[in-house]
């Protein structure tokens, strides 16, 4: 954001940041990019920015998760309009649904929407831990393609992966995590990749780890996950949900890459907690010392 608005140039140069890093694609409007935080109209500019910018070059997948189920719907077909691949949605949150509801919710939902959908389970924002069976039976649901899971219980991806490997006629449903430092561990068992905020940050870095962990290169993993839980350090200055999201944006400030302002009511790190995130870049080598 700047003074208020979408910062669209800094929009366009995070977008070839990522994209030169190697990324496979990207996730618009999770709760790294703020989405619940922005206006609809904020929302509908950002997608339709992003997928001029990425002009098709990679898939773009875009969370469209609402309170208001008309927004959900004017947002999704903004979407398919602007290049998107595919849609993300969460259990609504504020008032938050019980399992049937929310399976009534995608049943709503589903018959109109312009392109395919992942479910998101993001518990700590949401207040919903969408459960086995509740993902079982959204995931048997036409047009639903995978999970982004966010939880960081990997009990659950396990339990997961045994229902996809149990189906009689498999879909090849997909599973990504929103949990970066289980990158690797989910690619090893069995995850298609994941949404990483971090790779905002060091694209190529949560690139060449996805790799090493298709390719099972442990010893080069175990390197590489060293230095993604230096890079975590970001998340830690602060005492709230949103600190891990300024850590983020300090550190795109830091390399110039774009402005570290907040959708309000929120703020941007102040000097002390801006040092720090540029102590923890320096340690990593990406800006100097």
């Amino acid at each position: 954001m700047k003074d208020g608005k979408i910062d669209g140039e800094g929009l366009d140069k995070l977008i070839e940041h990522v994209l030169a890093g190697g990324v496979h694609g990207l996730f618009l409007l999770g709760t790294t990019g703020e989405g619940p935080s922005l206006s609809q109209g904020q929302k509908i500019q950002m997608v339709r920015r992003a997928g001029a910018q990425v002009k098709k070059r990679v898939p773009i997948i875009v969370a469209i998760t609402d309170t208001v189920v008309e927004d959900t719907l004017e947002l999704a077909q903004v979407c398919a309009k602007a290049g998107a691949d595919a849609l993300v949605v969460a259990p609504p949150y504020y008032l938050p649904p019980g399992p049937a509801e929310f399976l009534a919710y995608l049943d709503q939902l589903l018959p109109a929407l312009p392109l395919p959908l992942f479910l998101y389970n993001m518990p700590s924002m949401t207040k919903v831990s969408l459960d086995t069976p509740t993902l079982a039976e959204a995931l048997a649901r036409p047009g639903v393609i995978g999970v982004k899971d966010s939880s960081g219980d990997m009990g659950l991806f396990h339990k997961l992966l045994s229902l996809r490997a149990a189906e009689p006629r498999p879909r090849g449903w997909a599973f990504f995590t929103g949990s970066e430092t289980l990158l690797a561990e989910s690619v090893l068992f069995g995850a298609q990749g994941g949404v990483c905020g971090g790779a905002n940050v060091d694209p190529a870095l949560f690139v060449e780890l996805f790799e090493a962990a298709l390719a099972r290169r442990m010893d080069r993993i175990l390197a590489l996950q060293g230095r993604l839980m230096a890079l975590s350090a970001i998340y830690g200055h602060g005492h709230h949900a949103s600190s891990g999201i300024k850590g983020i944006k300090c550190a795109l400030s830091l390399l110039d890459v774009c402005g570290d302002g907040m959708a309000a009511p929120f703020a941007a790190f102040a000097g002390p907690e801006r040092q720090q995130v540029a102590r923890d870049l320096g340690a990593l080598g990406l800006i100097p010392r």
